[in-house]
């Protein structure tokens, strides 16, 4: 992630003698996050960018997956059988994430927050370990799933006491379009917010449009080098999922925190896949999940695509095989030569 930001960062500050944009890092959701504002005053661009970091924090707080939270209290609530009510805001980040799930085939699906713990991917630092056997197999033939919770207004209940909610493939992209409207509201039209690699832009960079590139996700085959770098337009978001984020290796497999929920294990035949959303104010929000479900659907990856509208679409496979749209790839300056490259519809 260091060198992913790096290349991002030597890419958004090239350009001998031309005036750099104000920049302010922090960590959040577990990842670096940087946020850079082009032709504002030094003092607006701190301030708002002050406010974005602080919206970051306070959802990463309220609504984290296993340190206490209001999400983990609803979480206790369902083991427990109860009925609990919760804010305005969880309830519709519920219902939209439960509609989004519908559209992905459930391949998206933040009720498989027991599944996600199970793997050992609740804290910052993995063992190499696999789950007990039968615990996993209890779990995955109780089929937790996000459409089992029942939603009355505020008040939300579940039958299933086997659902757990992880927004962890969610709240980066919800925090990516809270970033854009508060930019907006301050009067600044011109920035750039990389969350851990979901990146949102506004605006442009000067005379030219912001820049971004895409991790390989091998690096080492690379020479460190991104896969491919591409111009963000005004309102654009792009997501990458990829099993280089979140993983533990054992005995010579890699077995990543994407979480299959048909299997019950990390998805596999798929290294990398990114998706380019078109300008929307959910289009942050877009780009952090939709990469999801067509990262576990694997070779079924087209048809899920055209089902969610989805036309700007990299992937590389288990094997390092690049499958790219026409759309996307008329977007991309690939930065290493890979061997294999299959442009499709």
């Amino acid at each position: 992630m260091r060198l992913f930001l790096a290349t991002l960062l030597a890419l958004l500050l090239a350009g001998c003698g031309r005036p750099a944009p104000v920049v302010q890092e922090s960590y959040v959701f577990g990842t670096r996050v940087e946020v850079l504002v082009w032709g504002a005053p030094e003092a607006e661009a701190h301030a708002a960018m002050g406010e974005v970091l602080r919206e970051f924090d306070r959802l990463h707080r309220s609504y984290h997956a296993w340190q206490p939270s209001e999400l983990t209290a609803l979480n206790d609530a369902i083991a427990a059988g109860r009925p609990h009510e919760v804010s305005a805001e969880l309830a519709e980040l519920i219902r939209t994430a439960q509609t989004l799930a519908v559209q992905g085939d459930y391949l998206f699906d933040p009720g498989i927050g027991r599944l996600v713990a199970l793997w050992g991917f609740h804290g910052d630092e993995f063992k190499p370990a696999l789950p007990d056997a039968a615990a996993l197999k209890t779990l995955v033939a109780a089929k937790p799933s996000i459409a089992k919770l029942k939603l009355e207004d505020r008040r939300i209940a579940s039958a299933d006491f086997s659902v757990a909610l992880d927004f962890g493939g969610y709240l980066k992209g919800v925090a990516l379009d809270r970033a854009a409207a508060i930019f907006k509201s301050r009067g600044i039209g011109n920035a750039l917010i990389n969350i851990g690699g979901n990146v949102l832009a506004l605006g442009r960079k000067g005379d030219q449009p912001w820049r971004v590139g895409i991790r390989h996700p091998r690096p080492e085959q690379a020479g460190g080098a991104p896969l491919a770098t591409l111009e963000l337009r005004d309102g654009e978001a792009i997501g990458t999922s990829g099993d280089y984020q979140r993983f533990f290796e054992l005995d010579g497999r890699r077995y990543s925190h994407l979480i299959d929920p048909r299997t019950g294990g990390p998805a596999v035949g798929t290294q990398a896949l990114t998706v380019l959303i078109p300008p929307a104010a959910d289009a942050g929000m877009r780009s952090d999940v939709l990469s999801k479900p067509l990262f576990v659907a694997g070779e079924d990856w087209q048809r899920l695509a055209q089902k969610l509208d989805v036309r700007q679409v990299l992937r590389v496979d288990a094997a390092g095989k690049i499958f790219v749209t026409a759309a996307m790839n008329a977007r991309l300056k690939f930065e290493v030569k890979p061997p294999d490259i299959s442009v499709v519809k």
